[in-house]
């Protein structure tokens, strides 16, 4: 296997500059995930990979985004097969740090606020997550700077690479980004969908037979928007929402059409008026005991 796997921010260091030294590089890419890799998680490797000489990809369960304790034990650690397609990706090092080393003093006193933005949608069902999502994003992104400077002077180009299904905490980052000064290029990175048009989540596998098949109603109720805006016709998007109500292991949460920088619910567009402009279709839905996420862009 030729990934280096470290577990240390100043191993991290170290790694980073002996391989821009060996490779004469000028960029590095970091990609964050929280293990349980998938299809997905290997685009964004994958883009990485093609964009930067030398590409990181962290693997870190962070408590801070989980409301109960249940659900952190819950979720599955897969490191030798994070590390298996990592590797096969092209990834040069693969950062999976304990919770000591990312927060060694218990959980941090200073954290970043996600604010307003963070309060809708993920951040109404799941109260203080993008906080959490946002501290230890700060931290990755940290800890991901390339280790060493360019031989004549200057820093190589940093990007870090998240994908677009997590659409608010996307966003989020972006606004930290901007806001907050960080020295990084933040790329965003499509959708990947399995064959039958079901957003690929490390969630998945927790959702049986039955419920699978019942998942696919988000996707086939964005399509339809999707249909629509891309028809110039009035989105409708009530009838949509009753489409995913009319199955009935689905628990619908949050099914609107949004402004893709600000979140907010568009003020027209919607019903009667035929669609123009740029948007995003979201939704968030619980199919038994799982809750999915999936959103569509809009460019009519």
């Amino acid at each position: 296997m030729a990934i280096q796997l470290v577990t240390t921010a100043a191993q991290l260091r170290a790694a980073s500059a002996r391989l821009l030294a060996q490779k004469g590089g000028t960029s590095q890419g970091l990609v964050p995930t929280m293990g349980a890799l998938h299809e997905g998680h290997a685009q964004l490797a994958r883009t990485a990979v093609v964009q930067n000489d030398v590409v990181v990809a962290s693997i870190f369960v962070n408590p801070l985004q989980f409301g109960e304790a249940a659900d952190l034990d819950r979720y599955p650690r897969t490191l030798e097969a994070d590390l298996a397609l990592l590797d096969a990706e092209g990834v040069d090092l693969a950062f999976a740090p304990a919770v000591e080393e990312v927060y060694p003093g218990g959980e941090p006193l200073v954290r970043i606020t996600a604010g307003p933005l963070g309060e809708k949608w993920e951040g109404a069902s799941r109260p203080g997550h993008f906080d959490g999502a946002l501290t230890v994003v700060a931290k990755l992104l940290h800890y991901g700077l390339p280790g060493a400077g360019l031989p004549g002077g200057g820093q190589p180009a940093y990007r870090a690479y998240f994908g677009q299904k997590d659409a608010q905490q996307l966003a989020l980052v972006q606004r930290m980004v901007a806001d907050l000064n960080f020295p990084v290029e933040i790329v965003p990175v499509p959708i990947v969908r399995s064959s039958d048009g079901l957003a690929l989540s490390s969630r998945n596998r927790f959702l049986s037979e039955d419920e699978r098949g019942a998942a696919l109603v988000l996707s086939r109720a964005l399509r339809l928007i999707e249909e629509r805006a891309n028809a110039h016709q009035p989105l409708d998007v009530e009838s949509a929402q009753a489409l995913v109500r009319s199955q009935p292991l689905v628990e619908l949460d949050y099914f609107e059409v949004v402004d893709p920088r600000t979140l907010e619910p568009l003020a027209e567009n919607c019903k009667e008026t035929p669609f123009r402009g740029e948007a995003l279709a979201i939704i968030a839905a619980k199919v038994g005991p799982v809750r999915l996420i999936d959103n569509v862009p809009l460019d009519a």
